[in-house]
């Protein structure tokens, strides 16, 4: 089974404003768990008038403490014992100013074999309003949206989570089966790292294992999209009080902080 997170909003700011606070989100009071972002590819087509950038961002995390209980301890080579663990996140957007709508679409490069997370979003102006029984001049209501595109953007965001370690202990568990066919036609002993060394793990069902990680991770993504969206609105009141320059002095600080 796959998880689903989706949620929708707005900043009280506008496109061009939101969609360059997106690129400088990272460091900020929300996300200090963001170690690193670098930039590995950027590309602009005139004809579309569309900027594609891809990046890659390195994060800490830890893994809850439910989640880790219910992992086999060959799957935390990644990490350390208490669950503390770094993950690429490899990220891909596309802007298109013209238009006025921005698509980012994010997923974990490392812990496939745990959970797989894919995020997108979505960041677009609001759609144009038509003339109310021709009360107002066109001029007047390309100018009333004009100023309400200034003040707003609307955002969209939906995280898809699942977990593969089931697939791992079905094949596990496979192998145990054959190797106990094995044993009994030849008559010979069940190994130590047979079915009767498994433990407590193998009463669970793989697609147990799997739902419970799932949902676990679930209720975590429905903590964190809240912070996330905080961390962007901090970037977005820096730069509305004080330009890039203040953007920019935020982010440091933020980084003597972490460090």
């Amino acid at each position: 089974m796959v998880k689903f997170y989706s949620s929708n909003y707005s900043y009280d700011y506008g496109f061009s404003a939101v969609s360059l606070a997106y690129f400088l989100r990272y460091p900020n009071p929300y996300s200090r768990h963001v170690a690193s972002t670098d930039t590995i590819e950027r590309s602009f087509d005139p004809e579309t008038q569309r900027l594609t950038t891809v990046r890659l961002h390195l994060k800490r995390s830890r893994l809850p403490p439910a989640v880790l209980k219910l992992l086999p301890k060959n799957t935390l080579s990644g990490g350390n014992s208490d669950g503390s663990t770094q993950s690429f996140i490899l990220e891909k957007s596309v802007v298109d100013v013209k238009e006025g709508w921005m698509e980012t679409e994010s997923t974990n490069l490392d812990w496939n074999n745990v959970l797989s997370v894919i995020e997108r979003q979505t960041y677009r102006r609001p759609p144009s309003a038509p003339l109310v029984n021709g009360v107002i001049s066109e001029h007047e209501a390309q100018g009333i949206v004009a100023q309400r595109d200034e003040e707003r953007t609307d955002v969209g965001v939906s995280v898809t989570l699942k977990s593969r370690i089931g697939e791992h202990i079905r094949k596990r568990r496979q192998r145990w089966g054959e190797q106990a066919t094995a044993t009994s036609v030849n008559g010979g002993e069940m190994t130590e790292d047979g079915p009767a060394k498994q433990g407590w793990f193998s009463s669970w069902s793989s697609g147990a294992v799997r739902s419970a990680i799932e949902a676990i991770s679930l209720q975590r993504t429905e903590r964190s999209q809240p912070k996330a969206q905080k961390g962007m609105s901090v970037v977005l009141a820096r730069m509305r009080q004080g330009g890039l320059e203040a953007v920019l002095e935020g982010m440091r600080r933020d980084r003597e902080v972490e460090v």
